[in-house]
């Protein structure tokens, strides 16, 4: 029988390779590949635009190798394709590797500040450490997790037997939008508003601090409201306002640099130790050394500028969106250590975004232009994140009481093959099914406009952007003066309702917060320790019928009911 270590040493390497081929990450990239070249045409004047701006080594330009791939009925396997595939293929995996490399160095270091020092409560690992505490004994022979778990399998089967028998009725509150009872100005500007309840984050808003789980979808409701005050005050002259992505990256960015700053005593003794060695810190439970830390992040930023700028990418413009990108990534990682934030996808808000708004695309230039659209698939959104990953594996780690060290050179491990399966398995996908451009669309064709209408930078986004850094800033504040201050600068970060998840999320947040509301009230801690494995027992219950239901989805080649439909 598998130990509790290798249990979760297996789960943790299972999240790194998912993430390598997640819908936000790998099923991005791979479309990249070979789409200009597919799709350009007289008319969009890809090739007079931007052609000879690609960097030829990271795609592939030969349409007789990538005409199996987007009409399908063929196959990836003769040898001119497959070797075509390669050298990108073996290129972007050591960029990842890189990437995602020094996010483990950055981890490294973050570790012990946020874990011991700070104790962050890290909500997402309470399943699986449960799962495989004592081999799962205590865990599963649990009344109350059977009766979460059968409740909403039965719920979840006889949804996704009503999707084939319509004569049965679905249970529960799904697919609602309740947007359509605002019909009168300036009501309407409510817009989509989306009125469903998942039993899985039910459960886990039940783990989230309840300041948390009440600022999601008080929030959410605020930026819904900002909406309406558009729409009371005519703001024309301000056609994205109230600007919610814009809010949301910098209430990100904010979240990130208030975790620097509050930790600044912390990560300037590990500098020192790390230079000087004046400082005796501890590093036996690390994932690494610390000076190694340092030292992975110098070498593996070096790498990734390097590689960008033989993409085309200007030095400083390199260091500049990689110095963003990990800004967002710390602030992210925080934002799940501290309180299990069920979505965090910040859609089209990336490194690149950031750079065209302050800087202008005209003065970015095609050549840097083109080398950013490359960049799209790890900046369209970050719900796969894998910084996150990597510290939760930390601390699973911790709390399970097992060496952190291997785990470096085991992601790394993970990161590789799924890099390589991933670009395997879509491939030969898209060469027996075909395809039809996938996201390479939205890069390309953004790239299309910036370079026919060029611009500056633009300042109401900007500001925007200001604005929700600084009450960000202002939330962090009040809540560290303030024990009864109920607003978490988190909640607001991820509530955008012009954002995609929160949309989805908001009215079970609602039910999970007053749950938990009205069992710390009534019962206390003990009662909620007691009734945990009944809300694990919701989100487990959930996963497992609705992985069932994929399977066998796949396996007949049919459409299935959508447990998440978002």
């Amino acid at each position: 029988m598998l130990t509790q270590s290798e249990l979760l040493t297996i789960y943790i390497l299972l999240c790194m390779g998912s993430v390598v081929a997640s819908h936000d990450f790998g099923q991005i990239l791979v479309p990249l590949v070979g789409h200009a070249f597919w799709f350009e045409t007289p008319e969009n004047e890809w090739r007079d635009l931007f052609f000879r701006y690609i960097p030829k080594w990271l795609t592939i330009q030969d349409k007789s190798i990538l005409e199996g791939y987007y009409k399908g009925e063929s196959t990836l396997y003769k040898i001119a394709r497959f070797k075509a595939w390669i050298p990108p293929m073996l290129w972007w995996t050591t960029f990842i590797v890189a990437l995602l490399f020094v996010m483990a160095c950055i981890n490294a270091i973050l570790r012990k500040q946020w874990t011991e020092n700070e104790k962050l409560a890290y909500p997402i690992i309470e399943l699986p450490f449960a799962m495989t505490q004592n081999s799962g004994t205590q865990f599963f022979s649990n009344r109350l997790f059977w009766i979460a778990f059968i409740l909403v399998s039965i719920l979840n089967i006889i949804n996704g037997l009503s999707y084939f028998m319509p004569s049965i009725p679905i249970i529960g509150v799904r697919f609602r939008n309740i947007g359509y009872l605002f019909t009168e100005r300036p009501w309407n500007a409510l817009g989509t508003i989306r009125f469903s309840i998942y039993p899985f984050v039910i459960g886990l808003g039940f783990f989230m601090p309840i300041d948390l789980s009440f600022s999601c979808w008080f929030f959410f409701l605020f930026r819904k409201s900002q909406h309406v005050l558009g729409a009371i005050l005519g703001m024309r002259s301000l056609p994205g306002f109230p600007y919610d992505r814009q809010q949301s990256l910098g209430a990100y960015l904010g979240l990130s640099i208030f975790a620097v700053w509050t930790s600044r005593k912390y990560l300037m003794r590990i500098l020192k130790h790390a230079t000087v060695g004046h400082y005796d810190l501890d590093e036996s439970n690390e994932p690494m050394r610390y000076r190694n830390a340092i030292l992975g992040i110098i070498i593996g930023m070096a790498y990734l500028v390097g590689f960008s700028n033989k993409m085309g990418l200007t030095v400083w413009i390199a260091v500049a969106f990689f110095l963003i990108y990990y800004f967002l990534s710390i602030g992210i990682t925080r934002m799940r250590a501290e309180s299990g934030a069920p979505a965090h996808d910040l859609h089209i808000m990336g490194a690149d975004y950031t750079l065209a708004t302050f800087l202008g695309t005209r003065f970015l230039g095609r050549q840097n232009l083109t080398a950013l659209s490359f960049f799209f698939f790890f900046n369209r959104a970050h719900r796969s994140h894998a910084m996150p990953h990597q510290l939760e594996g930390f601390k699973l780690a911790e709390r399970s009481g097992f060496r952190s060290s291997p785990l470096i050179i085991s992601i790394i491990l993970a990161v590789i093959v799924g890099s390589v399966s991933s670009f395997w398995a879509y491939t030969h996908d898209s060469y027996h099914f075909g395809s039809g451009g996938g996201f390479g669309w939205e890069p390309f064709r953004q790239l299309q406009k910036q370079m026919n209408h060029p611009s500056g930078p633009r300042i109401l986004e900007a500001i925007f952007i200001g604005v929700g850094m600084a009450f960000t800033f202002v939330l962090m504040f009040f809540r560290m003066k303030f024990f009864w201050w109920p607003f978490h600068a988190v909640g607001y970060a991820v509530s955008g309702a012009d954002d995609w998840c929160m949309n989805w999320l908001w009215l079970s947040l609602m039910v999970a917060t007053l749950i938990k509301w009205l069992t710390l009230k009534h019962g206390g801690l003990s009662v909620h320790r007691r009734f945990s494995p009944f809300f694990l027992g919701l989100i487990l219950g959930e996963f497992v019928v609705g992985s069932l239901w994929s399977i066998y989805g796949i396996s007949a080649n049919t459409k299935i009911f959508p447990f998440k439909d978002w």
